[in-house]
């Protein structure tokens, strides 16, 4: 019999050459998996999941994720409304605010609170799908956005004028805020399954309940990095740079300092400010690698994850890619798929 992949999703990058990421994507297809993401990073994730649209017919495409503050709410909502037509009504809208320093920073947009931010990003883009098909469309006047839409011309009518939009979330308030207003709610992999379990869930279902909603209207996917490797030795120092590239952005802090890890992301800081990530990785200690990265070999790391589906959804492994060659974080990929998928 075969074994059944749908609870698994994957991943694309837009930075693949065309020919991988259309093979990864069939063969994700191919594998049964329910899911296939594209992140931004740093450019927009539409151009891969096009890509994707093209060449499968039955797996869902979603942006894992795109961010929510560094364009204008209108063009989100008609790239997630362009995509779904291009994939036949198999489109996931993922948002996520990510945090200050990028919107800001690299991308001179405006963050703000981001909670009420992403709110009204929300309340956007489903005006505009419900909307700009009928006439209707006329304005907005937000915190944040302001809409003149007086000479817009309607759109034919879309694939779905409700497309799926999951909120992306480290702590609880994101976590709240999709409860109450999203479809799904998509875990940083940066999660401890401690805190997938303990923390995250446990703000799902106070949202819930806060919202009158039940449990089946929301999608819980969580990502968790995975190293597969019998050498547990390399497998911990092999994750210790993406845990300190994550340790090291101040707005995760509070995440850290509640697992114990405070002054080891504060000393993550220094050096990730500075950019020197390898030196950053040097201060985080074996403890804290294995508490936010799944390490071990294929037995002890599936006996890790088991648990998790008696909570969430469906889930995404992802490896480490910090400080590690490509042919590395190729290895560990496959490694994924040899011991999960197939």
């Amino acid at each position: 019999m075969a074994r059944d992949n749908s609870r698994f999703w994957g991943f694309v990058t837009g930075n693949m050459p065309g020919p991988l990421l259309i093979a990864q994507a069939k063969a994700m297809e191919d594998m049964g998996l329910g899911g296939i993401w594209a992140p931004q990073v740093y450019g927009p994730p539409w151009v891969a999941l096009a890509a994707c649209a093209a060449v499968t017919q039955r797996i869902t495409l979603a942006s894992g994720i795109a961010l929510a503050f560094v364009r204008s709410p209108f063009e989100t909502a008609m790239a997630a409304m362009d995509l779904d037509r291009l994939s036949g009504g198999r489109f996931v809208l993922g948002l996520g605010p990510s945090v200050r320093s990028w919107s800001e920073g690299f991308f001179g947009m405006p963050y703000g609170r981001p909670v009420r931010h992403l709110r009204e990003v929300i309340e956007i883009i489903r005006l505009v799908m419900e909307k700009s098909h009928t006439g209707e469309l006329k304005s907005y006047q937000g915190e944040y956005h302001r809409h003149d839409w007086t000479e817009f011309q309607p759109l034919a009518t879309p694939i779905r004028t409700r497309i799926p939009i999951w909120i992306a979330a480290v702590r609880q308030p994101l976590i709240r805020l999709a409860a109450e207003v999203a479809d799904g709610v998509i875990g940083h992999p940066i999660w401890s399954i401690d805190w997938a379990r303990d923390q995250a869930l446990t703000a799902l279902q106070e949202g819930l309940r806060a919202a009158g909603r039940q449990r089946s209207d929301v999608h819980f996917n969580a990502w968790f990095w995975v190293v597969i490797n019998p050498d547990r030795k390399e497998a911990i120092n092999d994750a210790k740079a993406t845990v300190a590239f994550y340790a090291g952005i101040e707005q995760y802090e509070p995440y850290f300092a509640a697992h114990g890890f405070g002054e080891e992301a504060r000393r993550c800081q220094r050096w990730v400010k500075g950019g020197n990530f390898a030196a950053g990785a040097q201060e985080v200690p074996d403890e804290m690698a294995q508490t936010f990265v799944i390490c071990g070999d294929a037995d002890e790391v599936r006996r890790r994850l088991a648990p998790v589906f008696d909570f969430v959804d469906s889930v995404t492994l992802v490896p480490p890619i910090g400080g590690l060659p490509p042919e590395k974080v190729g290895a560990y990929s496959q490694a994924i798929v040899e011991t999960f998928y197939v």
